[in-house]
């Protein structure tokens, strides 16, 4: 229920903001999670990996200017993470979801009057939930806890004009986000992690302009 309440406070402040001044434009894309993993394992060693997914994704943009404006963006996205290569094997630590609300602050170029490329800087935070959940983790591990986390990264895409008001959007995003983890264990012993994700977020979609 907490996710939900933070995603309807989000669109909420996005649309009260928009009706005052500015356009605002709302997308809806196909958006490939791709993890770019890397891990410190406790005293078991090893690292992790952590599965691909695909996922819909719904983002409002609020232009300040012409060339200026900011994006929200909203999804969730499911994977399975595994221990690989620690001295007890390889261990299924279940799956986890992921809600990362990322802002980026866009600059807009007009080449053409169909073509409009961008380049953003992002800006997000992490909430995990749904830890360690799954029939594939190992009955070795009692439980998984990830702490929520700050992010940041860049963006490049573009928008193709459809008509006056929809239009056709390609999205790139390079996202550099940490998370300290706890596993749990029936021997009574907690090992710890610190786990490097890095997803790209790679997107295509129609976007329409509201108002």
């Amino acid at each position: 229920m907490k996710k939900y309440l933070i995603l309807a406070t989000l669109l909420g402040s996005v649309v009260t903001f928009a009706q005052n001044a500015g356009e605002l434009h709302m997308r809806v894309r196909a958006t490939g999670v791709v993890p770019m993993e890397n891990a410190t394992v406790g005293a078991i060693g090893g690292n992790v990996e952590v599965t691909n997914n695909l996922i819909p994704e719904v983002d409002f943009t609020y232009y300040f200017t012409k060339n200026v404006a900011a994006e929200l963006i909203l999804g969730t996205s499911k994977h399975e993470v595994v221990a690989t290569n620690t001295s007890l094997g390889n261990i299924d630590l279940g799956r986890v979801m992921l809600l990362p609300p990322t802002l980026n602050l866009q600059y807009h170029f007009y080449p053409t009057q169909k073509l409009k490329p961008y380049v953003g800087l992002s800006a997000n935070y992490t909430i995990f939930y749904d830890q360690g959940q799954g029939k594939g983790r190992h009955a070795a591990v009692t439980d998984v806890d990830y702490e929520n986390a700050f992010g940041y990264g860049f963006q490049l895409g573009f928008d193709y004009k459809i008509t006056d008001k929809m239009y056709w959007n390609v999205d790139v995003k390079k996202l550099y986000m940490d998370t300290d983890v706890a596993v749990g264990t029936t021997l009574g012993v907690e090992v710890p992690a610190a786990v490097d994700l890095n997803p790209w977020l790679i997107s295509t979609g129609i976007g329409f302009k509201l108002f």
